[in-house]
């Protein structure tokens, strides 16, 4: 990747010129975004012609912070953040050049919403051990299995997808790593209800759909070399947002806490304290480490920062339920619908406490974070792993 010489003013310049072509007050949302898009606005720090200048990372604010004062569209981060945050670097570094092209502006447009495929059934915290069968044939791969947790699997248009491509060799090495097209015959998508009352999840279940090897990212054995690229970019997503101070679950409580004075109680209020320094802490180390990304890969610090918002999350809304009493276990919208996206500060108490449960599983378990944590980060030896040299098809089931 060659390097640009484009600093902060020149961004300017640039954004000046978009808004200049494209007024936000006259241009289609879609059309403004493609045009940004075309401009390397999109991602600074991508390379020329896919989105970006290869411009230093954190030298995307400058150019967020004058298209906000400008009143343009964003592309809706929210609904469209597995593809953001997961696919885009994962396409960005394993894809062909074809791959690039194709799938990279409409992702970040949010024309093409992604999900990914990755735990199964049987192969929840352990991913190597997924069974999903991916069998060549000439140009293209035969896909059957069983995925699960699939978020917005019922909007998605494209899918990453990890597959068992050789059951003869240990799990790790057996896997292959592809773009799935989700309206390929042979994808069915089926809801899953959560303690919500929402189907927010899907199961998505996958019988002879033909995927062409042109969208295998990587190469063939090597799925999980480039899942965890994937992985490591889903945790920084979920835990390393940037965020205000007092924004996000802690702002709900300590609202919450100042406009019902009647509910305070010293161990209460003692609890609230406490929480809130955590989360403080919690948001200076997550402007730490996206410092840390502006000049490099995600690493392992990121499993950090996503159980450290999964344990926050969860004790806060636990924390603001008793705050509410009886109030707190009721939320108005307790419907059988089909969300596109989590909103945990726009919903009531009730609803972010249930959620919130989810924390600790989505984006790779809080036990499995602990363990990457313990290995990668302080060194400790790694747990007793009696299966790591056995094939894939000798395993215990």
């Amino acid at each position: 990747m060659s390097e640009s010489t484009v600093d902060a003013e020149g961004l300017r310049a640039r954004v000046r010129d978009l808004l200049a072509e494209h007024d936000p007050a006259t241009t289609g949302r879609l059309e403004f975004l493609r045009a940004r898009f075309d401009a390397g606005l999109a991602w600074v720090h991508y390379p020329a012609g896919l989105g970006g200048l290869n411009a230093p990372r954190e030298l995307q604010g400058v150019v967020d912070a004058e298209l906000a004062a400008a009143g343009a569209p964003d592309n809706n981060p929210r609904r469209i953040g597995i593809g953001l945050g997961m696919a885009a670097p994962t396409i960005l570094r394993f894809g062909s050049e074809e791959n690039k092209k194709r799938f990279l502006r409409p992702l970040w447009t949010g024309e093409e919403v992604w999900c990914q495929l990755f735990s199964e059934p049987g192969a929840g915290s352990d991913l190597a051990a997924l069974a999903t069968r991916a069998v060549r044939d000439g140009d293209d791969w035969v896909v059957t299995g069983q995925k699960v947790w699939t978020s917005s699997a019922h909007t998605a248009r494209w899918a990453i997808l990890v597959t068992r491509t050789d059951p003869d060799v240990p799990k790790h090495k057996g896997m292959t790593y592809f773009v799935c097209d989700m309206t390929a015959p042979g994808v069915e998508v089926r809801p899953l209800r959560q303690i919500t009352g929402e189907a927010e999840f899907n199961e998505v279940f996958l019988t002879d759909v033909r995927i062409p090897d042109a969208h295998r990212l990587g190469e063939v054995g090597e799925g999980w070399q480039v899942a965890q690229t994937t992985l490591m970019n889903e945790r920084v997503a979920i835990g390393g947002n940037a965020i205000p101070r007092e924004g996000g679950m802690v702002g709900k409580v300590a609202a919450t806490w100042r406009e019902h004075p009647e509910l305070r109680t010293p161990e209460l209020r003692d609890r609230l304290l406490r929480l809130w320094a955590e989360a403080e802490a919690f948001r200076l180390a997550g402007t730490r480490l996206r410092q840390q990304l502006a000049v490099g890969q995600p690493g392992p610090e990121g499993s950090g920062m996503k159980l450290a918002f999964a344990r926050l999350s969860q004790a806060l809304s636990g924390l603001e339920v008793e705050l509410l009493g009886e109030q707190g276990l009721r939320y108005d919208d307790w419907t059988l619908r089909r969300p596109e996206l989590v909103d945990f500060t726009g919903r009531e108490a009730g609803y972010r406490y249930l959620r919130a449960k989810g924390n600790s599983i989505e984006g790779g378990t809080s036990e499995i974070l602990r363990n990457i944590i313990a290995e990668r980060v302080l060194g400790l030896p790694s747990e007793p792993r009696v299966d790591k040299d056995v094939a894939w098809k000798d395993l215990p089931r």
